[in-house]
């Protein structure tokens, strides 16, 4: 296991691929964490240096106070980029690693070479949504995270993809109880807070966004209007519910590399 010390804890994160590839950095949705990437990693480390890190309160990484923000989190993914010494990486990612794939083009553009964001939107859900689940949450804990586990197969997958793949979608959403109360209760309230509808107009690197054509939680609609205000950027959509990494596998891992391996 790897750590990068921060100046509030450590961040785990985990590299594969050749030495001297280009980076390719994987950021996770809410509830999960860098294992949620296991089905690409094989292809993505053909043709790059894949660095996955858990954020801010997920998997192994530092939980500190909450409430979190989008920007504290891309701030963590820079800090990580300058600890290793990399320049400039690739960025994929999905839901709330979407919302932070967002910020760093709208705000650290020049550390990037190509975008990719994924069943996400500039802006997720309204407070109604997510202020009963932080407080839920809070008030639970650990049983709260269990009880969001089970309801999130509906959500994350297709109903005929969890019956046919039931090992699959539990080893995701086991990641869902596993994860700090407190650290999804403050990631909750990033993603409450973050509104980047305004902003997208400032992101100037190659830009693919992907929606799943069931997903509810961030429907393609939200894909959509990306596209339409990030200059030049593409749009790929697969039969998947919220995690189209997963469910989409082979094709989603190939798509991304058609793109990302484009001159």
């Amino acid at each position: 296991m790897a750590f990068v010390q921060l100046a509030e804890g450590e961040l785990h994160y985990q590299l594969d691929g050749p030495q001297g590839a280009p980076v390719l950095v994987l950021s996770n949705s809410l509830g999960t964490d860098l294992h949620m990437w296991d089905a690409q990693v094989p292809a993505f480390a053909e043709h790059f240096r894949v660095l996955r890190l858990d954020t801010r309160g997920h998997g192994r990484s530092l939980v500190t106070p909450g409430p979190y923000s989008i920007a504290q989190l891309g701030g963590d993914v820079l800090a990580l980029l300058d600890a290793l010494e990399i320049r400039q990486a690739h960025f994929c990612g999905l839901s709330m690693g979407g919302l932070i794939g967002q910020w760093l083009g709208i705000n650290a553009g020049e550390r990037l070479g190509k975008l990719v964001v994924c069943n996400t939107a500039a802006k997720i859900g309204e407070p109604s949504v997510w202020n009963p689940r932080i407080e839920t949450v809070l008030r639970d804990g650990a049983a709260a995270m269990v009880a969001l586990r089970d309801a999130s197969i509906a959500r994350w997958f297709t109903a005929d993809f969890a019956q046919a793949h039931p090992e699959q979608a539990g080893k995701i959403t086991d990641m869902l109880a596993a994860t700090s109360p407190q650290g999804y209760a403050a990631n909750c309230a990033a993603v409450r807070d973050a509104d980047l509808r305004e902003q997208l107009g400032a992101i100037k690197v190659p830009t693919l966004v992907i929606s799943g054509s069931e997903d509810a939680v961030t429907p393609p609609s939200g894909g959509h209007f990306i596209q339409a205000r990030v200059a030049g950027a593409e749009y790929a959509e697969f039969y998947a519910a919220h995690l189209s990494n997963v469910q989409a596998g082979a094709a989603f891992s190939e798509r991304v590399l058609q793109f990302l391996l484009a001159p």
